[in-house]
């Protein structure tokens, strides 16, 4: 009879609950120690979480260290980052929180980070694909990746139609050719544009400080390091004060939404982690991750990503020989610069003088005019443009 009593206690008190917040509360997890700025500051993040999100419910994990705390939940722990880890994933495997905003989490190979920031130039938000993990080894592939978990983590929060632009790193070229033919076979994309007189879905630093899109792509190394910028760019870096921290975990197989927030991040960042977390748990992420997996295969991803990796280097690759120079007044854009040096030998052997350079855009195949046309034709032949 008591357990009867218990639980219909405890559903009464749900219901309590969610009428006096307007709805269901999300509990999301929050790792309680290991900032840099004292536990003190987690405690305050936790209270600004619920301060402005009525729709959530804050559950610290970790062992406790600050008073007066009544009005916070707690699971407490040791001080063992083995033990804080278990309860972590205990709270997340029960049901106790629908996810969990953590300094550190051991993920496997293959799952990466979705991080969000806020773009100064007109105060949009960017989601960052992706920011620490690693989707992938080779940097082509990871990114190829990334775009379909950022599209993923884009529609958890709500945004139906997202916008996709590559940023401007090494091997951004081919990731722009891979997605356009994952966008021919019917993986929606919409690509977004820069705004340099220019144009084009390869971005620049300019905008990404616009935030010109809704979902900017890179590797994990430059994403984690765009996070620590647009975070505390205006506190000298040891305060990170903007944004929603490194995101979301995802990847293939991967049931739990882990939101990693830095050592380094203040109360204002791990509020909107919070958040962050609370909405794509809210919105189902695992499973459109999984349905996005699901598309973007059925769209032919493997055999875009295995064509997109680099072929063994040819043994006659070094015995081609540059044609008589000639006059170079005409630039090529678009060959990524991890094959430019294979795209000028392949006019070489065609009998078309021309160099490799770095134009301000990237590189450039740079060769005379009056052979633009026919070394179009030869490099589209081929792959590189």
């Amino acid at each position: 009879m008591s357990d009867v009593r218990k639980l219909i206690g405890e559903a009464l008190s749900e219901i309590i609950d969610s009428a006096a917040h307007g709805g269901p509360r999300v509990r999301v997890g929050l790792q309680a120690n290991g900032s840099e700025h004292g536990p003190e500051e987690i405690v305050r993040a936790a209270r600004l979480a619920q301060s402005q999100n009525p729709n959530i419910q804050v559950v610290l994990i970790g062992p406790r260290k600050v008073e007066n705390c009544a009005d916070l939940e707690w699971i407490e722990t040791g001080e063992c980052e083995n033990e804080l880890e278990a309860a972590m994933d205990e709270a997340m495997n029960s049901g106790k929180v629908a996810g969990v905003v953590a300094m550190h989490h051991p993920f496997p190979m293959g799952v990466t980070t979705i991080g969000r920031v806020f773009t100064p130039a007109f105060g949009r938000d960017m989601i960052v694909a992706s920011t620490t993990g690693t989707s992938a080894i080779n940097r082509v592939e990871a990114m190829i990746r990334n775009t379909v978990y950022g599209l993923a983590v884009a529609k958890a929060l709500g945004k139906a139609n997202p916008t996709v632009g590559i940023l401007n790193v090494e091997g951004a070229q081919m990731v722009y050719k891979a997605l356009c033919k994952l966008k021919d076979n019917g993986y929606p994309i919409t690509f977004g544009q820069s705004r340099r007189a220019d144009g084009g879905s390869v971005l620049r630093g300019n905008d990404i400080l616009q935030g010109v899109v809704d979902v900017c792509v890179c590797d994990t190394l430059t994403g984690n390091v765009l996070m620590k910028m647009f975070s505390s760019f205006n506190t000298g870096g040891s305060y990170e004060a903007l944004g929603w921290g490194y995101g979301p975990s995802v990847g293939e197989g991967w049931g739990h939404v882990v939101n990693i927030i830095s050592r380094a991040s203040g109360a204002p960042v791990i509020a909107n982690a919070v958040a962050y977390c609370g909405a794509v748990a809210a919105g189902k992420l695992p499973e459109i991750v999984a349905a996005e997996i699901d598309c973007a295969k059925a769209c032919g991803l493997e055999k875009i990503i295995a064509d997109s990796l680099p072929a063994p280097a040819s043994a006659s690759a070094e015995d081609v020989k540059a044609p008589p120079a000639e006059p170079t007044n005409e630039e090529i854009h678009g060959v990524d610069v991890l094959a430019i040096e294979d795209a000028v030998r392949e006019l070489w052997k065609h009998g078309i003088y021309a160099e490799s350079s770095m134009g301000c855009t990237g590189p450039v195949v740079k060769l005379n005019k009056a052979k633009e046309e026919e070394a179009r034709k030869i490099l589209g032949a081929v792959g590189y443009l």
